[in-house]
């Protein structure tokens, strides 16, 4: 069968070549390719996949995609057994900051119908945990507005950071590879992704041809905790340089229990679907797909237990295209485009009348629709006086309109209009075989366009406001130096700096009422300036060889942090001739409603973060036809204003490991992870208990005989959470405040069977 020429792959910025094409190398190369080689990425996706090429100058055992960024986007090999990088931990060599990644095999092992769920128990990240079907990922600390969340290099195009209560619409099924890339990476995205990138990695756009001309995957399982039942397949298939991909899922849980009984109202109920087509060529790709996902989950809490049963229901379609040319013979290497385009809307529901506990209302409904657009051109590589110079320059467009409407009293947003458009550039210097520099640059024009309050202050009985209608405009700019040295031991040194500027968000200047699911009632500021953050951070890390680790400490000051502050006042959701009733918490607000809402301001102050990451892994001995071996981690974020305070929110302290076997068939592990007390709180907070979660895993992967009928690869497994029944309270959670417990102790079954 006739294959591609091979391309050495230009390093541009080493921590998002996933990023860059939107396409990860499979999970299964990332986990599987022995060591001792080398992943070669291919200068263009053709028919058939090409395999794993032995380079002995540079062993690694999981080179990602994310180490390449200016590399044609991979072609997934052929699953080998999984026997020389045992245990969980992936570390990404060639990378300039910590990659975290979330592979095929834990995806299908996780309970949780979010892809915070999949995350949360790695280093430096974890979650919002609002709802069992909403739940956002939390980097460093930082969450919201500051992390994105894609799929493919196009945002999730939804209003996820608007709220804690609503859902990210992409289900973890939808994901072949979760990677989670902070620092220089992030400018190829916009100031939006201050905090870090969360990237979802599939197929929908196939960029190469399957093998035989056919591959697919049936995928599910069943979770004890919440009675959960859920279910995938994914199917390619091509000819003649036409490719074909479907997917879909569904998903159904009900109320999860927990040590102290069930939690009310935490049930989910998903589904989706999706299909692409893709054309292949000598010389690049082009492909577009469609997806659509409904979701409808319960809003644990104080109302949950009144029998109000807040719950969302959302839907979103979507649709993306993507292509790639590798011009081969001039100045320029390779062009790359991605589009998307989603028609986002969520109702959120609650019964208001007690005797008719069946006839819902609709209290609030969101909608988002947005475009979004970037182009790059790649050079190719020319030498220098720092040495070889590889590097990309594009452009990203964006287009959003945004609003949240609510069916009693003021809406939170009116409807908002955000149109940006950047301009990004990035290089990669090899000074010497062992010294790598790196430079990343981006200049951003945002402009937003709302309604929202200048004012909102106390006026006789109650508080007036001033309306502000009109647009506010930003420029953000953003850069980064980076170096990599090789040390002896197949040890790499990394140090990064990194000066970024984000814009804020339309909700951020303009929300103007009540939000029912949060129990809040937020008031923008029209006049917050930009976000300005400089970071410093150094690592460690190891990708071969018996012990293997990554380590990273890092220091984030802030000018101008943007927050939401609790004023400690309850408000009417309607305002009284012409003013909003205000008092203090717990003295009676509400004035004839039901309940009254807790009054947030956005504001900006200094901050500053402090935190460490570390992540590691030594395979003991040989054992029976594997290995065994321990793990541990830890990770801590430390966050104040500048006069002292402590930032809201803010995960504790985290210890853990565990014991580990891995062959070629079998993998087992047993673990804990201890986090420790949260006395360090900000003002309106209180103090959190710490916990502990203990987990075991035990799964068995067979290669079969295709004329078996029975598929090629067949995994069947099961994982234990919170086996000791901890009672588990996240103090980033906004409830937290309700005392809302996440699940108790739970068994997963769950398995995959594999056709090519």
């Amino acid at each position: 069968m006739k294959r591609a020429p091979t391309l050495k792959p230009c390093r541009v910025l080493t921590a998002a070549a996933a990023l860059l094409s939107s396409t990860s190398i499979s999970s299964s190369q990332a986990q599987e390719a022995p060591t001792g080689d080398v992943v070669e990425l291919p200068a263009v996706v053709v028919t058939t996949p090409s395999p794993v090429k032995k380079n002995p100058k540079k062993p690694t055992s999981t080179q990602s995609s994310l180490s390449s960024p200016g590399a044609a986007p991979p072609v997934p090999a052929t699953p080998q057994p999984f026997v020389t990088t045992p245990g969980t931990l992936v570390v990404v060599e060639d990378a300039f900051v910590p990659v975290t990644v979330a592979t095929e095999r834990e995806i299908i092992a996780q309970q949780g119908a979010t892809i915070a769920d999949t995350l949360q128990t790695k280093p430096g990240i974890s979650a919002t945990n609002f709802a069992a079907g909403a739940s956002r990922p939390i980097i460093r600390g930082l969450d919201s507005y500051r992390v994105r969340v894609q799929e493919n290099g196009i945002g999730a195009h939804d209003v996820a950071a608007i709220s804690e209560d609503h859902a990210v619409p992409i289900d973890p099924f939808a994901a072949d590879r979760v990677e989670v890339v902070r620092g220089p990476a992030t400018l190829r995205y916009g100031s939006q992704a201050i905090g870090g990138v969360v990237s979802v990695e599939n197929e929908r756009i196939p960029t190469f041809m399957p093998r035989n001309g056919f591959s697919g995957e049936i995928r599910g399982g069943l979770t004890s905790v919440d009675e959960g039942r859920d279910g995938a397949f994914k199917a390619t298939a091509g000819a003649n340089g036409i490719v074909i991909h479907a997917d879909g899922f569904k998903r159904k849980t009900d109320d999860y229990d927990t040590p102290n009984g069930r939690q009310a109202n935490t049930f989910v109920d998903s589904e989706g679907l999706a299909a692409g087509t893709s054309y292949v060529w000598s010389d690049g790709f082009v492909g577009v797909s469609f997806a659509r996902i409904n979701s409808f989950y319960g809003i644990p809490g104080e109302e949950a237990e009144e029998g109000v049963n807040p719950r969302i229901d959302l839907t979103q379609d979507r649709f993306q295209a993507k292509g790639e040319w590798r011009v081969r013979d001039s100045a320029i290497e390779a062009i790359r485009f991605w589009f998307g385009a989603s028609d986002y809307a969520h109702e959120e529901l609650a019964i208001h009348d007690p005797d008719h506990e069946s006839e819902y209302e609709v209290g609030s409904l969101f909608t988002n629709k947005e475009q979004e657009a970037r182009v790059e051109i790649q050079h190719v590589p020319v030498g220098t006086v720092l040495g070889r110079m590889s590097g990309a320059i594009g452009v990203h467009w964006g287009n959003r309109k945004t609003r949240g409407q609510s069916f009693e009293g003021e809406s939170l947003l009116e409807p908002a209009h955000t149109k940006s458009l950047a301009a990004f550039w990035f290089e990669e210097f090899d000074v010497t075989n062992r010294l790598r520099l790196q430079a990343a640059a981006r200049i951003e024009g945002t402009k937003v366009d709302g309604t929202g309050w200048e004012e909102f202050e106390e006026e006789g009985h109650g508080y007036h406001t001033h309306t502000f209608a009109g647009e506010r405009s930003f420029t953000p700019v953003s850069g980064a130096l980076g170096i990599l040295y090789e040390l002896p031991f197949a040890t790499v040194a990394r140090l990064t700096g990194q000066y970024v500027e984000r814009a804020p968000d339309a909700a951020e200047l303009f929300s103007k009422g009540m939000h029912e699911a949060t129990g809040t009632f937020e008031v923008g500021n029209p006049f917050l300036d930009v976000e300005k953050a400089t970071t410093i951070e150094a690592g460690l890390k190891k990708a071969t060889g018996a012990f293997r680790f990554d380590a990273s400490v890092y220091h984030t000051r802030y000018n101008g942090f943007i927050y939401r502050q609790d004023t400690g006042l309850e408000c009417d959701p309607e305002p009284h001739a012409g003013h909003f009733h205000c008092d203090p918490a717990g003295h009676g607000g509400g004035h004839g409603h039901d309940h009254a809402f807790d009054l947030m301001f956005f504001k900006q102050r200094d901050a500053t973060f402090t935190g460490a990451e570390i992540a590691g892994q030594y395979d003991v001995a040989p054992i029976w036809n594997g290995v065994w071996g321990i793990d541990g981690q830890y990770d801590f974020v430390r966050a104040r204003f500048s006069n002292g305070e402590n930032v809201p929110r803010i995960p504790p302290h985290r210890l853990g490991g565990g014991l580990y076997y891995q062959d070629a068939n079998w993998f087992a592990r047993a673990g804990v992870l201890h986090a420790f007390d949260q006395n360090q709180f900000a003002d309106g907070e209180i103090a959190t208990p710490g916990y502990t979660l203990v987990s075991a895993e035990l799964s068995y992967t067979a290669e079969l005989d295709v004329n078996s009928g029975f598929g090629k690869t067949v995994t069947i497994g099961v994982k234990g959470e919170n086996l000791a029944d901890d009672e588990v309270l996240n103090h980033a959670s906004f409830k937290r405040r309700e005392n809302v417990l996440l699940p108790g102790a739970s068994v997963r079954v769950f398995g995959s069977i594999k056709l090519n």
